[in-house]
């Protein structure tokens, strides 16, 4: 059970966390059944909240000490007797951390794992996890009418095993571009793949941004927003239903799909005519490229959808106050065979939130996360103290701009597990309430990120069923992926072919093409 509980982890945990909740109600529930208890009206309990450690907390706050932190456990955790420990997860590293203790016994109450549902299916099937539902309807009625239908999709042989996060907006990156450089040199905004490559050779040769020589036409870093963007730009049209899902492994690589070793010539071809971040490699968490950016060096990037407009990381922001006149906006440049913008988009249920079976904090884990779901307690997580934090425009929440909101809202998000963004009815509100936190100078730039990250988009092809190759080899494959894009990319052109190939077949002799045979058989089963 540990062995796969280990390649599970590994394989699934992409964006792994953990979460645990009690409730703000009375505190005078009755007990729940051995595995699941509930705190007693007087006696204490501890529940374990994992939260992401991204390394961007404001000076006087960490990832686990914060306003949110005091605030959850003010009016969460006093009124129910539960003292709130939450835990520390570096984000660049956090499947290794999840994957410790999960192997050690020493699991959290909620676990979390990206948008894959074989990650619950494979625990469920190992006898992994607790079974959700009596738990859901004894303390879950806000967290059901929250999420409705989406419920469904953390079942596994019709028992709920696991709660899938909503997201609202499922856009996944933006394309940014210095827009004053474009400016200054006379260049409109470039709309194609070819287009681009030219954009960046006159950034380089005639540096807009008086660098100095230290221009960085095109910031890149070893990270999928950075790459992915222009890789899926170059797989082909009209793919079938077979080739998604056979020849695109379920993190959504599309290493195997045909045009994917055009898009890492195309990127060889720009790093060695200088027109990339020379050291990307040694970027695997996006530091370097966003220091980059902020100090003006950079035409160019690619980034999570929204990210560089807001008050933290503060990217546009800091641009902005470091390089007066400095105009950071949204392009949606790069196009495929067929002229489209392809890119990929999420699924609208977003991470699983799981209860390990060894948990003995199940229904304070479901208490808490019914909790958060109250329609009150919802919009103060998202967006703060009323008058304070926000005021209400036409309905819609709009960011109060103070360094002290800016401080408190530093990781707003990364507390509400159950949701990814507010719904207000229609993609145009939403994209508008999304850009209502920026500061107002960027909410126009957010509103057209948003409205290009869903153009000629595409989701990626998960089973329902798991794919036991990829639990077994898949772990060993992201490295080798990685590795194929950083040889790949810093080969000498004419060794750029051999290189290539001679990875692709160790990464296929490594376990890919044993994927593919699976993935093929289970696509036949499906189809029938």
């Amino acid at each position: 059970m540990r062995n796969r509980v280990l390649s599970y982890a590994l394989l699934a945990v992409f964006a792994a966390g953990l979460l645990d909740g009690c409730s703000s109600g009375s505190g005078n529930e009755a007990p729940a059944a051995a595995g699941a208890a509930s705190a007693d009206a007087g006696k204490q309990v501890t529940l374990k909240i994992g939260i992401f450690d991204r390394g961007n907390a404001p000076a006087g706050y960490t990832a686990t000490d914060n306003y949110w932190t005091d605030y959850v456990q003010k009016n969460f955790g006093d009124p129910n007797h539960i003292k709130v420990e939450f835990v520390p997860i570096p984000r660049t590293d956090a499947t290794d951390k999840v994957n410790v203790m999960m192997t050690s016994g020493d699991a959290p109450d909620i676990v979390f794992a990206s948008t894959n549902v074989l990650t619950p299916y494979s625990y469920a099937k190992d006898g992994g996890l607790l079974p959700l539902d009596s738990l859901i309807d004894q303390y879950g009625p806000n967290l059901k009418k929250y999420l409705g239908s989406a419920l469904d999709v953390g079942k596994v042989d019709g028992v709920q095993y696991s709660i899938p996060g909503r997201r609202v907006n499922t856009g996944k990156y933006e394309n940014l571009i210095r827009k004053d450089w474009l400016d200054k040199l006379g260049l409109p905004m470039p709309q194609t793949t070819e287009q681009v490559y030219e954009t960046l050779k006159a950034f380089k040769e005639k540096d807009p941004g008086q660098t100095g020589g230290k221009v960085i036409p095109l910031g890149l870093s070893l990270t999928p927003a950075s790459f992915e963007p222009i890789v899926w730009s170059f797989i082909q049209d009209g793919l079938t239903d077979e080739q998604r899902y056979t020849l695109s492994e379920n993190l959504g690589y599309p290493l195997l799909l045909p045009g994917h070793k055009d898009a890492l010539k195309f990127l060889n071809k720009l790093y060695n005519e200088g027109l990339v971040s020379p050291d990307f490699a040694l970027d695997k968490d996006e530091k370097q490229v966003f220091q980059d950016v902020m100090n003006g060096k950079v035409g160019m990037f690619s980034d999570n959808l929204g990210n560089a407009y807001m008050d933290n990381p503060g990217i546009a922001k800091v641009l902005t106050q470091n390089v007066p006149g400095a105009n950071l906006v949204p392009v949606d440049p790069y196009t495929n065979n067929a002229g489209k913008h392809l890119k990929p988009e999420y699924d609208p249920t977003g991470f699983f939130l799981m209860v390990p079976a060894s948990s003995k904090r199940g229904a304070e884990a479901i208490k808490y996360l019914d909790w958060m779901a109250k329609p009150d307690v919802l919009l103060t997580l998202m967006n703060g103290i009323e008058g304070e934090d926000y005021t209400l425009v036409d309905g819609l929440p709009q960011r109060t701009q103070s360094e002290e909101t800016a401080k408190r809202m530093f990781n707003s998000n990364d507390i509400v597990m159950i949701t990814q963004g507010e719904d207000f009815g229609s993609n145009e509100k939403n994209w508008a309430a999304a850009a209502a936190i920026a500061p107002e100078q960027f909410r126009q730039y957010v509103i057209d990120a948003y409205k290009m990250s869903l153009t000629d988009t595409t989701r990626y092809a998960n089973f329902t069923t798991p794919i036991e190759a990829e639990n077994k080899y898949m772990p060993a494959l992201r490295d080798k992926y990685d590795q194929l894009i950083v040889k790949s990319v810093i080969a000498k052109p004419a060794d750029f072919d051999k290189v290539y190939d001679d990875l692709l077949k160790d990464y296929m002799a490594s376990g890919g093409g044993a994927i593919i045979k699976e993935r093929t058989e289970a696509y036949k089963a499906m189809a029938k």
